[in-house]
């Protein structure tokens, strides 16, 4: 259940004497006690809402908190809806392959970067390949030609844990 939802405080819920209360739309009808605040609110056939619980006095808006739910889940959905998603694909390398295995993993690479995918090298040091890292790095940099026309290396080749990673993005 969300959060938001769970700390709204409305209508008979509120357990203040005083409130300093707003109509939606900017007017100001100063400082009321609850009850006043919640017949003026059914007048008006809305609601009674604590916007600011901690104020001095505590401050309520009159609105339609169902538009108003509403309005801020369809303002979400549209910010949702206008991110871009960035597809990362990954590729695995060992410090002993072959040359005709890496010209076979870069063409899949190439064929992400034409793609707009964002594409992360990794080569993995097992046992006693620990002891000299600076061999997958010596992998990545022979990939890094196959690939330089089509793509920006965004993280240079650099040591985490137990792999070696580079990182490229397409050219824009």
């Amino acid at each position: 259940m969300n959060k938001k939802r769970d700390q709204v405080i409305m209508n008979d819920d509120i357990n203040v004497t005083q409130v300093r209360c707003n109509i939606d739309g900017g007017e100001s009808l100063g400082i009321l006690s609850t009850d006043e605040a919640m017949q003026k609110a059914n007048e008006l056939g809305l609601d009674l809402v604590l916007i600011a619980p901690g104020a001095k006095p505590p401050v309520a808006k009159i609105m339609d908190y169902g538009k108003y739910k509403y309005q801020a889940e369809k303002k979400l959905k549209e910010q949702r809806k206008n991110q871009t998603k960035i597809d990362v694909k990954e590729i695995k390398l060992s410090v002993k392959i072959a040359d005709n295995d890496i010209a076979y993993k870069v063409k899949h690479a190439r064929e992400f970067l034409s793609q707009g995918k964002h594409v992360k090298f990794r080569v993995f040091l097992r046992g006693r390949e620990m002891a000299h890292p600076e061999a997958a790095r010596d992998v990545l940099m022979r990939v890094w030609p196959m690939v330089e026309d089509i793509g920006v290396m965004e993280k240079s080749p650099s040591f985490e844990g137990r792999y070696f990673n580079m990182y490229i993005t397409p050219i824009k």
